[in-house]
């Protein structure tokens, strides 16, 4: 049995404390979880609310459909009471009104208050969630003794014991596994798959939806040894990050739309000067400052043509957090063998999302750095930064390392020493050797990941942060047993993979992007790489994300 409960609120209600506590609490029970979060940019107030799905089976995504509601104010038992099941349950305390016979009031602020912490509160409520899901939480003090002093732990056992006591046990969820496994956000998975990399140097300004990866290695920034800047702005950010590249270090720098934006020119700089670079965009709908805190798929276009003139670079679209650990630690692999940016693309729907994981297999982790022999090179000697090779990637040799011997760079044209020049021969070789290492590129392309039946009728087309939901909505779609649904999933995105789109495309009857943007861009970037056309398009472009049963409806309707 799968459940899905949804915990809403203003901003400051003590709504995210309840969520991660509740969510810490499944985790150690071994229960699967899927997180959903909905939040406003503004610290006070507005309607925010946080959605745990959670079973003792797999959980791929989160849920239109409620069994229970939290409702700390009136406004979330309003908004969100159309979406709970006629058997469901609804917790408010006593100011929240309603003649819905699925409310039961829980008496969580005056509770708290003789317990001696208004703070409490929560607690309370948590004790009734767990009595009403049946759940042994013999370790609960453990759980606050993490988070609290002493006298304030207490205060909170006892809050959660009065909470406990409000209700009967209702629904039996079943054992969970004693499996290990990660609770974790894709930008947390983000971050540590450049640690594993071997990251040394991270700047960023802070950008709702990707700060979270800047606060993440900034706390574990004395325990992995390396240096975390915060930049003034992001055209310090990117160039701080250039510079500790052409300087040897592993470097990475990380952004949402608005602050990629300023990043173009920089991004510019990487690629005629050659310098490794992995830059996280994680988006949210533009444009211009849009919706912040929400979510959307609408720069993918953007992100494979910023900055101006022409080079190679890869686009990486992230699909949870597994897959963005793994990822990221590729995408520095590329990035150092042949020279140019790397992108990864997230989005808020996945950055945010707390899922459950197996650990991470650092066994297949490698680190290929490609640097030049020092000891082929004489003191004093000039290097030839910009060589001309035949697959066009040229030696590199970190500054310093030979005595004597310059490291030239240059964001104008350059020679092969790294010399400014406006020659228009060179300019051609230098053209040409640049591109030499896109196509080479093109032969290490991971192709999409393939859901549901391998000879399908129907093909739905999705990339990066749809891939939970798609996986959801075929595994639906094909219990109907109407006719038979398959997904192909981009994660490599540009230079694009097409072997098994041309390969499903030739079988398949119909053929549907979904897609979180208004144009379709991955349709379109298909339409202009490979001449196939979309039959038709789900798509969505209000700031929340798709869901399983939303892609199902428009599939039929289609």
């Amino acid at each position: 049995m799968v459940y899905n409960i949804l915990i809403g609120g203003a901003a400051g209600q003590g709504m995210d404390t309840l969520a991660s506590v509740f969510s810490q609490v499944l985790h150690r029970r071994g229960y699967q979880i899927f997180t959903l979060q909905d939040y406003m940019s503004r610290v006070r107030g507005g309607h925010n609310f946080f959605q745990i799905r959670f079973s003792n089976e797999k959980v791929k995504s989160h849920s239109e459909e409620l069994d229970g509601i939290i409702a700390l104010n009136q406004e979330t038992l309003d908004l969100h009471i159309g979406r709970l099941k006629p058997d469901g349950f609804v917790f408010a305390d006593q100011e929240v009104k309603s003649a819905d016979n699925r409310l039961i009031t829980i008496h969580a602020k005056e509770t708290a208050k003789e317990v001696g912490n208004i703070k409490t509160m929560s607690s309370v409520t948590l004790g009734a969630l767990t009595k009403l899901f049946g759940m042994d939480v013999s370790f609960m003090k453990e759980i606050f003794s993490e988070k609290f002093v002493d006298e304030v732990t207490e205060q909170n056992m006892a809050s959660f014991r009065h909470g406990q006591k409000m209700v009967e046990s209702r629904y039996q969820i079943g054992k969970g596994s004693s499996k290990k496994t990660m609770l974790i956000q894709t930008n947390e998975a983000i971050a540590l798959g450049a640690l594993a990399a071997g990251l040394k140097f991270y700047s960023a300004y802070p950008m709702t939806p990707s700060t979270s990866i800047m606060s993440y290695l900034t706390r574990r920034a004395k325990q992995a040894k390396i240096i975390v800047e915060q930049a003034e702005d992001e055209l310090a950010a990117i160039n701080m990050a250039i510079g500790a590249s052409y300087a040897g270090v592993r470097s990475m720098t990380g952004t949402s739309g608005g602050g990629f934006s300023l990043m173009t020119e920089a991004l510019g700089l990487a690629g005629i000067a050659e310098i490794p670079l992995v830059i996280a965009v994680i988006q949210r709908p533009g444009p211009a400052t849009g919706l912040p805190t929400r979510t959307e798929q609408g720069d993918l276009k953007f992100a494979i043509n910023a900055s101006q003139g022409e080079f190679g670079r890869m686009v990486i679209a992230v699909r949870n957090p597994e897959d963005a650990f793994y990822q990221t630690t590729r995408a520095f692999n590329i990035a150092d063998k042949y020279q140019l940016p790397v992108i990864l693309l997230g989005d808020q729907y996945i950055s945010d999302a707390l899922q459950t994981i197996e650990p991470f297999d650092l066994d297949k982790i490698t680190i290929e750095r490609h640097l030049a022999d020092p000891k082929q090179y004489e003191e004093g000697k000039i290097y030839n930064r910009y060589e001309l090779t035949e697959n066009g990637v040229s030696p590199r040799l970190i500054p310093g390392i030979v005595p004597g011997t310059a490291v030239n760079i240059d964001s104008d044209e350059h020679d092969i020493i790294g010399n400014i020049t406006e020659d228009a021969a060179v300019r051609i070789d230098m053209v040409e050797k640049r591109a030499r290492k896109f196509e080479l590129l093109k032969k290490e392309l991971l192709e999409p990941e393939l859901l549901g039946e391998e000879n399908m009728d129907v093909l739905l087309v999705g990339w990066g942060g749809t891939y939970s939901q798609l996986s959801e909505a075929v595994d639906q779609l094909n219990k109907s047993g109407e006719k038979k649904y398959g997904a192909l999933v981009f994660g490599d995105i540009w230079p694009l993979p097409d072997k098994r789109l041309l390969e499903k495309a030739k079988t398949a009857k119909t053929i549907i992007n979904v897609e979180q943007n208004y144009y379709g861009q991955l349709a379109d970037l298909i339409r202009q790489e490979t001449g196939i056309t979309m039959t038709a398009s789900v798509l969505k472009f209000d700031g929340r994300p798709l869901s399983a049963s939303g892609i199902v409806e428009k599939v039929k309707e289609v």
